[in-house]
């Protein structure tokens, strides 16, 4: 299991270093071939869906957060129903987390 670790953040870093790093990193591993280049795939796939998904939930804090905070201001009693909406936006970030580690837990 620690090789496929280890081989996974090579897989990643070899893939975002350059195209030409990721195709040496596949032809050095003679029973690879084209599963080499499939892992590569899902890892990249992984990395780009969780941060997407990170990316969009901190966007939706900040928003909804100072809202919530201005709302709050005026009106105390509405801040723990504007907290669910804050607490709604974190869920897509745990969410992305979920499905990049399906999607790695695939390879």
């Amino acid at each position: 299991m620690k090789k496929k670790r280890s081989s996974l953040a090579a897989a990643v870093l070899a893939f975002c270093a350059s195209p030409a790093a990721a195709a040496a990193a596949a032809a050095a591993d003679p029973g690879g071939g084209v599963n080499r280049y499939k892992e590569i795939g899902v890892a990249f796939s992984a990395a780009l869906t969780m941060s997407v998904c990170v990316l969009g939930a901190a966007y939706a804090v900040a928003r909804i957060g100072a809202a919530a905070m201005g709302a709050a201001t005026e009106k105390p009693e509405l801040l723990m129903r504007s907290l669910m909406f804050v607490a709604l936006a974190e869920g897509l970030a745990v969410l992305g987390f979920v499905i990049a580690m399906l999607m790695v837990g695939k390879m």
